[in-house]
């Protein structure tokens, strides 16, 4: 799924399930930090005028989202917590390519974002099929679809801003890091935990 080399067991669902009010604030925060992202590549990136209408787009999306998942937190008589370390994404964002050039940085920062992405897209498939929560299932289905087109939009952009990095060589090289960093996690009621 969306290249993912290593899967999430589907029992992780099993764990999250087992704390409702602490995935749910987890996940608020995940996408409190998406929306951030998208606004930062923004900032950074304006003279690309498709990239800032489609990522303006994304960001208002993600903090709808967030919206969303604080509503259910609070239907269900939970409080939102304080924002969460996400030590997965810290992880990825060692990855990241921080020097050479401009360009270089910008496409590790929409393939950064395009991974992240990808494997919320995949977790919240996870959750969608294994939970037994029927509210909590149809919801995160129909995030995996807007999680996918989030993943697709970073990729893209990438594949298109390319000069000076080959694309998909840097993005194997993504897939197999995260392959690896994956198997530490998938123990905690974290959306990347």
């Amino acid at each position: 799924m969306l290249g993912l080399k290593l899967l999430t067991d589907p029992r992780w669902a099993n764990i999250a399930a087992s704390n409702l009010e602490e995935i749910l604030t987890d996940h608020a925060w995940c996408e409190q930090k998406a929306a951030s992202n998208a606004i930062s590549l923004i900032a950074y990136n304006s003279e690309h005028e498709d990239l800032v209408h489609e990522l303006t787009a994304i960001a208002i999306e993600e903090m709808q989202h967030f919206q969303m998942v604080i509503n259910l937190i609070k239907a269900r008589g939970y409080t939102l917590g304080r924002e969460r370390k996400d030590d997965y994404v810290g992880q990825l964002m060692k990855f990241s390519r921080k020097d050479g050039s401009r360009n270089m940085a910008f496409i590790d920062r929409l393939l950064f974002a395009a991974m992240i992405e990808a494997r919320s897209c995949e977790r919240f498939r996870v959750l969608s099929q294994n939970i037994n929560d029927l509210e909590l299932s149809k919801f995160y289905h129909e995030l995996m679809v807007s999680e996918a087109s989030h993943y697709t939009t970073f990729l893209n952009f990438a594949r298109r801003y390319s000069t000076d990095v080959q694309v998909d060589k840097r993005w194997q090289e993504w897939l197999d890091f995260e392959s690896n960093l994956i198997r530490s996690y998938g123990s905690k009621e974290a959306i990347h935990g």
